[in-house]
């Protein structure tokens, strides 16, 4: 490992750290309200959801969703800063080879996701008990989440011509396909034909995935699950990776 991709990614991870407050506890909390609010209020009307009761049904669902947006506004961000600041030169001209600079930029949003996912676990099983069913499949599961959306921050942080951008992927594009990709219900639920065009939604086969970890029950094959979401990480983690590559957008 290379001194140039420990120092990257420590700084990836200190900038993390340094706001703490805003960057973990934030998301947290915001995500407990979630669990506190509908499945704790609505538990009591709703019941069992594919024989699990309702607040711990959708427990796997609201980690899934702070941890994707999470590593996803991280890299962003951090991407575009380095660009709106222009130090991402002095990065491009260090002496790293193309996938750890890449690597090293992912880092610091993978560490908040995890911190958040592990602190909203935490949280969750204060209330409800949360049961990991199957260890592999969800530890499987996040790592290509990870993976996926760390990627597509850091493309989407490239692209952006200003800050309005890289927002405007997670409030129009990431937040409302967690939404509609079953987070707080079961697409089996779902008359025709929405429940045939839930199953469009990419988030919908992750959500799963990680569902089916935690809880032993899915909407559809993990195996189906854990492929689709596996296709959607290799097609971004090699998109970013021939950005930096071939400098393209980011070298002058």
């Amino acid at each position: 490992m290379s001194r140039g991709l420990v120092a990257l990614s420590t700084r990836e991870i200190v900038r993390v750290l340094k706001i703490w407050t805003m960057t973990i506890a934030a998301p947290i909390i915001s995500s407990f309200l979630f669990i506190l609010v509908f499945g704790l209020s609505l538990g009591g009307r709703l019941k069992q959801v594919q024989g699990v009761d309702y607040e711990v049904f959708i427990v796997p669902g609201l980690i899934t969703m702070a941890m994707i947006q999470a590593v996803y506004a991280n890299n962003s961000t951090s991407v575009f800063q380095a660009r709106f600041d222009r130090y991402i030169n002095d990065i491009l001209a260090a002496p790293m080879r193309p996938w750890e600079i890449n690597l090293a930029l992912s880092i610091g949003g993978v560490v908040r996701a995890l911190l958040i996912g592990i602190g909203l676990l935490a949280c969750a099983l204060a209330v409800v008990d949360v049961p990991i069913r199957h260890p592999l499949e969800l530890i499987l599961a996040i790592a290509l989440a990870l993976a996926l959306f760390a990627a597509f921050g850091v493309i989407a942080g490239i692209y952006a011509h200003s800050w309005d951008h890289t927002a405007f992927v997670t409030n129009i594009v990431i937040l409302p396909l967690t939404f509609l990709g079953g987070v707080f219900y079961s697409v089996d639920r779902l008359p025709s034909p929405w429940h045939e065009i839930s199953h469009l939604n990419p988030i919908f086969y992750l959500l799963n995935a990680v569902r089916y970890g935690f809880l032993g029950t899915s909407d559809v094959s993990v195996a189906l699950s854990l492929g689709v979401t596996g296709a959607l990480a290799a097609v971004m983690v090699a998109w970013s990776s021939w950005l930096f590559r071939t400098g393209h957008r980011l070298k002058p």
